[in-house]
């Protein structure tokens, strides 16, 4: 079975497939490394990997590119402010990226180019992009994309070209802090920023003099590099649908004469507590921020996963505590199992390595079918707890099933184990009452529930199950 996402650019599902070697070109746009990367930007990449694993588990050979953006107005600004060297400056940020993607169990792409190590080719595309007609020199050594020579401006967003007046706002609503350059027409987006005073040591020498290269054109450039004229896959947040992803298309397509990609993956936006993410109102966590209150990275990926990628996700610390409960139900409920079927955790984890042996017949069957239509990941946790508050007898073919679910969704279930391992005498008296519970025997439950409060552990009830706590 191939998955299927909404395309952007279709407005519809549509099933993905490899190019005719088999690869899966997957390009996404990365951080821009001028500070630590913040819970919004972690839902997008996340999501990122969830469909990047979806798609390994699925047969397919992804060649994931995730690029760096190092040269931008803000880390410009802030190196400078710091007095440091921009490669100084952004490979910190960059580290602590890495550090934090690797907490968070996210795999790490085949190719991560910097902007800054190739503005050869960018150059070279924008003086393609001048020599076709499409993009246009101001007189302070900046260059213009010219919108007016691409007709099909508009149609990945939905905008109409005839309405449009401004780059000003993006797809989210959000102002966009673009430079203040000499254009043509307001809508006309730079592709090479001419040097500036506040940019010092910043700058490149090109055909129009020294400056750096604008936003847009190094996305369209890396990918090419690594992945050819045209990729299947090109993914991002929201926001950057436009005026990101619409000025890389234009460019792109003046450029080779062939659209980029074929499918365009685009997440919602991230909500704090029931308000929009801001400085102002002080939750724009990170993910130190949330590991100092207490939260393990595990819980707060599946925080970040448990809403589908296509709706605004509210993010609250009441999700992280059912994040929590959810991951050790499902430690505890496989352990039962392997307990069952002889199988040491350490061999379990042998199956959580992203070798499919298929789902067909299989208790997991549903989340495998929810994961692939459009990455339904709520609906395929639904799934995965059903299978087990059913109860049955699982084979070790079910227990394989699971592996890969866990490797699809990003999960190690044994992550916070360590640090909170509950008894297998605890977990086992939990058992029994629950078991008596759910027979109407509340003498037995009630008695059960005293020996576990006298070896210091409470039990709370849910609506599916319990949590064990250390009293």
């Amino acid at each position: 079975m191939n998955p299927r996402i909404n395309n952007t650019l279709t407005r519809h599902k549509d099933e993905l497939r490899p190019d005719g070697e088999g690869i899966f070109g997957m390009y996404c746009c990365g951080p821009t490394v001028y500070g630590p990367a913040h819970i919004g930007n972690f839902r997008t990449f996340i999501a990122q990997d969830v469909l990047r694993r979806t798609l390994e588990l699925a047969g397919f050979n992804v060649r994931h590119v995730r690029n760096i953006t190092d040269v931008d107005d803000k880390t410009i600004r802030e190196s400078r402010k710091l007095g440091i060297s921009l490669k100084e400056f952004t490979r910190k940020w960059e580290d602590k990226f890495h550090e934090d993607c690797l907490k968070l169990n996210m795999l790490p792409p085949s190719v991560e180019p910097r902007a800054t190590e190739h503005i050869k080719e960018q150059l070279e595309m924008v003086s393609t992009l001048v020599d076709k007609g499409h993009a246009y020199p101001a007189s302070d050594g900046s260059v213009y994309f010219k919108i007016s020579t691409f007709p099909e401006y508009g149609r990945l967003s939905g905008l109409d070209l005839e309405h449009l007046d401004t780059q000003a706002v993006n797809s989210a609503g959000e102002v966009n802090s673009a430079d203040e350059y000499e254009r043509e027409r307001v809508m006309d987006f730079a592709l090479w920023k001419g040097r500036k005073p506040e940019d010092g040591e910043n700058s490149w020498k090109s055909p129009w003099g020294e400056g750096r290269p604008g936003w847009h054109i190094e996305c369209s450039a890396m990918s090419r590099k690594y992945l050819g004229d045209s990729f299947e896959l090109h993914g991002g947040g929201v926001d950057l649908c436009f005026p990101h992803h619409e000025n890389e298309i234009a460019q792109s397509m003046c450029a080779t004469g062939v659209p980029p990609a074929k499918y365009w993956f685009h997440s919602a936006h991230l909500m704090v507590e029931g308000r929009k993410m801001s400085k102002s109102f002080g939750n724009l966590y990170t993910l130190d921020q949330l590991v100092e209150k207490g939260y393990s990275p595990m819980q707060v990926r599946y925080a970040l996963i448990s809403g589908h990628y296509r709706q605004q996700l509210n993010f609250t610390f009441k999700g992280l505590e059912d994040a929590k409960s959810a991951l050790e139900k499902l430690r505890r409920e496989i352990v039962s199992v392997l307990k069952t079927l002889g199988i040491s955790e350490d061999d379990f984890k042998k199956f959580v390595v992203g070798k499919a042996s298929g789902f067909e017949g299989t208790a997991f069957e549903g989340a495998w079918e929810a994961l692939c239509d459009d990455l339904n990941v709520p609906k395929a946790m639904g799934e995965v707890f059903s299978a087990f508050s059913k109860k049955g007898d699982f084979s070790k073919r079910d227990v394989e099933a699971f592996g890969n679910i866990l490797y699809a969704l990003g999960l190690d279930i044994f992550a916070d184990s360590k640090s909170s391992e509950i008894p297998e005498e605890v977990v086992a008296l939990a058992e029994e009452r629950w078991a008596a519970k759910k027979s109407k025997d509340f003498a037995l439950a009630d008695s059960l529930r005293k020996k576990l409060s006298d070896l210091g552990w409470n039990v709370l009830d849910k609506k599916d199950g319990y949590d064990i706590q250390k009293a």
